[in-house]
């Protein structure tokens, strides 16, 4: 049996439970923002970080001693599963991940793999255990990974996209091959969150980052279907599940639907709208703008009291970002933010904080 947590508030609101105050997290909240990282990071390739289980908890770790957040988020990429299965995948620090081989034809999706997680994605297993260890059951970690939507995205234009052009021409060209495509990345991505639950993370996170990009029928299609999948084939762990969508304002009543504990949304929507949109069955994580920790601490005080003042009295609630925070955020005002959040808006600005 697994030992109880000495902070489980996070896990209490994402099963929709009365909570002292919001737990809070950010996404991406270990990264290039932080030196510490960036010190970790000489040592080896962004791959190879995410590849390396000592390093991957050391990432993991820093923004938990260093910004006090009640998560965890195992240090990984979505892409990770996606080169498992016979993609090769390059990263350059200007672009961005890459596939110099994208995926243009059913003969190129039937040579993707179904990959056996532990025997190609097992340093991920390895590095959830080690960071068990470091936490010594301080807090709850969350495991992750991309939905198939966003997964074929990046495998079909072969690189970040502008508009997209290539996976809808795939989308109304030939749709078959689209949803064979999401289909053997649905089986992944089964395989591989239960090797992660295996291993020992507590919640999961499904990224469904590019789903923003469909309108709400093509979502129903094309992005909906798998991630339901995915979640329905997890349900007997027993763990709670997030489903995040990066413009998911004309999604939202759609997302509710994939059958997740939680849904996590853009700052492009105010929280008072979003929970009237959602049942109270559903927990709500979100959804503050990310740049907004690049201004004064006088106006992130302000933004917080609104996201939390939206919020307020509302049972199932994870205070996060709308969106992963930006490498130019100063580690001050991450730290701010956290203890904003956590013992209330009269928290002091740190020092480092006021000079912004």
């Amino acid at each position: 049996m697994t030992p109880a947590l000495k902070n489980d508030l996070f896990l209490r609101a994402c099963r929709g439970e009365k909570t002292e105050r919001p737990p809070v997290w950010i996404m991406r909240q270990a990264g290039r923002y932080m030196p510490e990282y960036q010190e970790i990071r000489k040592k080896t390739s962004f791959l190879g970080l995410c590849k390396t289980p000592d390093l991957a908890a050391q990432a993991t770790m820093l923004p938990v001693d260093m910004l006090g957040v009640d998560a965890a988020i195992l240090f990984s990429d979505i892409l990770i599963p996606v080169e498992a299965m016979g993609m090769e995948l390059e990263f350059s620090e200007h672009k961005g991940p890459s596939f110099p081989r994208p995926v243009q034809s059913r003969m190129d999706v039937d040579r993707l793999l179904v990959p056996e997680p532990v025997a190609h994605t097992g340093f991920v297993a390895e590095a959830i255990r080690e960071i068990n260890r470091r936490l010594s059951g301080r807090l709850p970690l969350i495991g992750f990974a991309g939905a198939p939507f966003t997964l074929a995205t990046y495998m079909v234009e072969g690189e970040i996209s502008k508009d997209f052009s290539r996976v809808k021409q795939m989308m109304f060209s030939d749709p078959e091959t689209l949803h064979t495509l999401l289909d053997r990345i649905t089986e992944t991505v089964i395989r591989y969150l239960e090797m992660q639950i295996e291993a020992g993370i507590h919640a999961y996170q499904i990224f469904d980052t590019w789903a923003g990009s469909l309108s709400p029928v093509h979502y129903r299609s094309f992005a909906l279907p798998y991630v339901r999948r995915i979640v329905d084939s997890l349900q007997r762990h027993g763990i709670p599940s997030i489903l995040y969508v990066n413009g998911s304002c004309a999604l939202l009543e759609d997302m509710v639907t994939a059958g997740t504990n939680v849904v996590s949304v853009d700052w492009r929507m105010s929280l008072a709208n979003v929970r009237e949109r959602v049942p109270a069955s559903v927990s709500i994580q979100g959804n503050l703008d990310p740049v907004s920790l690049l201004g004064t601490p006088a106006i992130l005080r302000e933004e917080t009291r609104r996201v939390l003042e939206d919020m307020k009295g509302r049972p199932g609630y994870v205070f996060n970002l709308g969106h992963g925070i930006l490498p130019s955020t100063p580690v001050s005002m991450a730290k701010y933010l956290v203890s904003l959040v956590q013992k209330g808006l009269d928290a002091p600005v740190p020092s480092k904080a006021q000079a912004v």
